[in-house]
């Protein structure tokens, strides 16, 4: 027998708006393999939500542009108790610190979370603890999977080491899948670093004002998660950032930094030409877990290594353990874009819908 599994989608832009359609065309698929039926009750955005009793179509776009409406968070809950709606799952696609705000309602109303939203695990401590304390007492799930490695297997992998007794002692690698872009091109071309910049802005693979990229805050947040993957009492303060802009392009207009680009390229000229022979630069995040140290920084590695050789816009995380010695455990892969990540996604949430199955096998015996 089927088990039904409700989900409310928050955030429908790009990796939200994919995670739908992924959801519909793989219906059927999930149905048969996993006998559960993966329903979409509520889709919303930060002000419109669609509420509906029937199966999305494929053109569910056009159906929320016509028959969605205004909404509190109130409404969600109301609509969930009316309709009875049962093993619950709150998906999080949104960038918002404003939702992060409600997981602890959600929690106490009985849903469970998956989120690429990286901003609950990396708010202040105590919210990060007294959210985890909720869980446990509510017998809840969160999974984020992709808070880290968009659809790469990073916090699943250090969990599961750290869990079985594994000492980490340091976590390295190239964390963005845009500057991974850039700095590949970077160390093989002959192309100034501004002119590969403005190619990756154009291809969408950076934020709209491509200094969020540059200032190595993305990195941060995803080591800061790491570290406290390892229970480790960090803060985004205590992260090192080098960031790859200067104060000089911070402080310019928008639309002047649009046409100022070029100001970046003689400091990355020089790095490249006064590093090692046979190195290339790459922008990494590095936790050394034995000395809780977390920085994010340029640096230069010879081309021959496992960062040398990376390639696109792929990101490569490290994980050194005292088992492996120097020899790490390599996670590589597409570290960015909208279906790796929607993709993640849905992985987490079949997991915890494989619970549900699993839980209400158990009950019917």
């Amino acid at each position: 027998m089927n088990t039904t599994i409700n989900i409310i989608i928050f955030g429908i832009g790009n990796v939200g708006s994919t995670l739908v359609d992924q959801i519909i065309e793989k219906h059927d698929f999930f149905k048969e393999k996993f006998k559960v039926n993966l329903r979409i009750p509520i889709v919303c955005n930060s002000k419109f939500a669609l509420f509906t009793k029937r199966p999305l179509p494929l053109n569910w776009v056009e159906e929320f542009k016509s028959l969605s409406q205004n909404y509190v968070i109130e409404d969600i809950y109301d609509y969930v108790l009316q309709n009875e709606l049962e093993n619950v799952i709150a998906v999080d696609v949104t960038a918002d610190e404003g939702i992060v705000t409600n997981y602890i309602p959600f929690i106490q109303n009985n849903f469970n979370i998956v989120a690429a939203n990286k901003k609950a695990n990396t708010l202040h401590s105590d919210f990060y603890k007294e959210l985890r304390r909720v869980l446990h007492k509510n017998e809840k799930q969160f999974l984020y999977e992709t808070n880290v490695g968009a659809g790469l297997p990073v916090i699943n992998t250090i969990q599961d080491l750290y869990l079985a007794g594994e000492k980490i002692t340091k976590i390295r690698g190239v964390f963005s899948g845009t500057i991974s872009y850039i700095f590949n091109r970077f160390g093989n071309e002959n192309v100034p670093f501004s002119k590969i910049l403005i190619e990756a802005e154009k291809l969408g693979l950076t934020e709209p004002d491509s200094r969020e990229d540059l200032s190595g805050k993305d990195v941060a947040r995803k080591l800061l998660i790491l570290s406290r993957e390892l229970d480790l009492n960090n803060e985004f303060e205590d992260v090192k950032i080098t960031s790859l802009t200067t104060e000089r392009i911070d402080a310019l207009s928008k639309r002047n930094y649009s046409i100022s680009k070029e100001l970046l390229d003689k400091d990355y000229e020089i790095a490249k030409i006064t590093q090692s022979e046979n190195h290339v630069l790459r922008y990494v995040g590095e936790l050394d877990v034995l000395q809780n140290n977390l920085e994010v920084k340029l640096v230069s590695v010879p081309i021959q290594s496992a960062l040398g050789q990376l390639k696109g816009a792929d990101n490569l995380i490290e994980i050194f353990t005292e088992s492996y010695g120097d020899i790490p455990i390599v996670i590589q892969g597409a570290g960015a874009g909208k279906k790796v990540t929607a993709r993640g996604v849905l992985s987490d949430i079949i997991k915890i819908a494989k619970q549900f199955k699993v839980k209400k096998q158990f009950l019917e015996v």
